[in-house]
């Protein structure tokens, strides 16, 4: 097989490229990333277009809103046509939503590829109405998804042949948008478990943690508000990531209840996750949040709500607890729980390492991707192993 992977942005093409190399399987990977930006790929089989990318992130780090949504539209229309206009002979053309309406229709008119949509998050209608109701509901200005990109991707939903998300949450917001069923793959993301590996705690505080995004999206009020409510002993809140302008009111209303390390490194995330106890994720929608897996990989249980893609990495009260979305008490009670039983969290926290081990990281993702590809070309299946 020949397979053809386009991305604009980073997300997890890069891993999906590796994996398609290591097996013989790469024609191409497209990418809006600089060259140098790009490891484990031969040179000559990344094609890189960055000069957009280069001026969209100046401004995201500004936090200058307005030239950054028409970039990020140019950027996007441009990326794919420019994919489009070059792109090599394969038999599966592998792209990230928004980015792939001519380019799938090139591959499909000049090579009769298979085409895969890759969307690694909920439906965009799913999307873009959730995250206006939490808008709606802290009286907060919300920027929807520009009108021109729900366009594109429905589109392009219409137009593959296969769409893969991360989830069965994500894959039920498909479905019930009117996508056929068989047509969407859930495909959990991998981790990387020579990086994410528990180091010895060094101390018996119970820390809570949260990495991601301060925003509205990954539910940081509803996580505040649990804390907040906590009034137990010895025990802190971290949160690590990037700050929104929209988080700062709810920093201010909980300030004193958590302490803020900001964005780190990630090949410094294990050690933080290895003098935690317990993860937190309150998200409202995403396809599968990372982060996840990356705690049970260093021996923490998780409490994530259904719209974090939990369950397809835990069972609830094996290795974590799924909660509803919008339910500060739930997160609280199950927080208590962990904080009263620590045999019980010892035991959740190993589980949880042995669960994401068995997984089999990035190298299972690859199996199960390739699979995909040979079940959309009619070919049988095929096991490494």
């Amino acid at each position: 097989m020949k397979i053809s992977i386009s991305s604009a942005g980073q997300f997890h093409a890069f891993d999906l490229a590796r994996q398609m190399e290591l097996r013989g399987h790469l024609q191409k990977l497209y990418t809006a990333y600089p060259l140098g930006k790009v490891s484990g790929i031969q040179r000559s089989k990344v094609a890189s277009l960055p000069w957009l990318m280069y001026v969209l992130k100046g401004l995201e780090k500004a936090r200058v809103t307005s030239p950054v949504e028409y970039l990020n539209w140019a950027m996007i229309a441009s990326f794919d046509r420019w994919v489009a206009n070059r792109m090599d002979q394969c038999d599966v053309f592998h792209h990230w939503s928004s980015c792939g309406v001519a380019s799938q229709r090139a591959a499909k008119q000049r090579w009769n590829s298979a085409i895969v949509c890759e969307r690694g998050s909920t439906h965009i209608t799913f999307q873009n109405t959730i995250l206006d109701e939490e808008h709606r509901i802290w009286r907060m200005s919300y920027r929807p998804v520009d009108s021109r990109i729900i366009e594109r991707e429905l589109e392009e939903y219409e137009g593959a042949d296969c769409i893969i998300v991360p989830s069965s949450f994500a894959a039920r917001t498909f479905v019930q948008q009117g996508v056929a069923q068989d047509k969407v793959k859930v495909v959990p993301l991998g981790v990387d478990l020579a990086m994410f590996r528990p180091v010895p705690k060094v101390d018996d505080v119970f820390r809570i943690l949260y990495v991601g995004q301060m925003s509205l999206r990954k539910g940081l009020p509803y996580m505040l508000e649990a804390v907040s409510g906590l009034g137990i002993p010895d025990c802190e809140f971290w949160l690590i990531g990037s700050m929104t302008k929209e988080a700062e009111p709810f920093f201010k209303r909980y300030d004193g209840c958590f302490k803020y390390l900001g964005s780190l490194p990630r090949r410094e995330l294990h050690q933080y996750y290895s003098q935690a106890s317990v993860l937190i994720l309150a998200s409202l929608e995403e396809g599968m949040a990372m982060v996840q897996a990356q705690a049970m990989a260093c021996g923490l249980p998780v409490i994530s709500t259904v719209n974090s893609g939990g369950e397809d990495l835990f069972t609830h009260g094996v290795e974590g607890f799924i909660v509803p979305i919008r339910s500060p008490e739930a997160i609280r009670e199950w927080i208590v729980y962990l904080y009263e039983n620590p045999d019980v969290r010892q035991e959740m926290g190993q589980a949880a390492m042995k669960r994401v081990q068995s997984l089999g990281g990035w190298d299972s993702y690859g199996d199960q991707v390739t699979e995909v590809y040979r079940d959309i070309l009619g070919l049988p299946s095929y096991n490494r192993s």
